[in-house]
């Protein structure tokens, strides 16, 4: 009886200390709180390599456990499927903000743009540029020539 009793409160602790949780975002930012079975506070933020994110309060994410016993925590990922485009597919790469804008890299080698761009250095563009809307040349609305 109380060997049964010791395996069945081992396993439970054992399930207790999965390596993952999902969680929700109490305190967003790179040092990041995350309410998952209690608060965890100051976790760091982990993105892949050359993107840097930061969770919002109210992100649901991944945290990862680790370290001798899963005494070490981290945030890894957000859950991301209400923003993904209608029209994505398989390969392709959406990066996005909460304020609306986006980057679509498509699989058919184009790359959509949504928010207003500031580029500085020097840019050169081969092939067709459509622009909708109003270009503006050092601070004045671009009119061309039309003689």
């Amino acid at each position: 009886m109380w060997l049964s009793k010791s395996l069945s409160l081992r396993q439970a602790a054992d399930r207790e200390n999965t390596a993952a949780d999902m969680g929700v975002t109490t305190i967003g930012g790179g040092s990041a709180s995350v309410m998952t079975r209690g608060e965890q506070r100051d976790l760091e933020v982990f993105a892949p390599g050359g993107v840097v994110w930061q969770p919002q309060a109210g992100d649901t994410v991944l945290v990862i456990k680790g370290g001798v016993g899963c005494q070490e925590h981290c945030v890894v990922a957000a859950e991301t499927s209400g923003s993904t485009p209608g029209d994505m597919t398989p390969g392709e790469l959406f990066l996005y903000s909460s304020g609306g804008a986006s980057i679509h890299l498509r699989n058919d080698g184009s790359i959509a743009v949504k928010g207003d761009l500031s580029v500085e250095g020097d840019v050169e563009l081969t092939g067709t540029v459509n622009i909708w809307g109003t270009l503006i040349v050092n601070g004045l609305p671009y009119r061309p020539c039309l003689c």
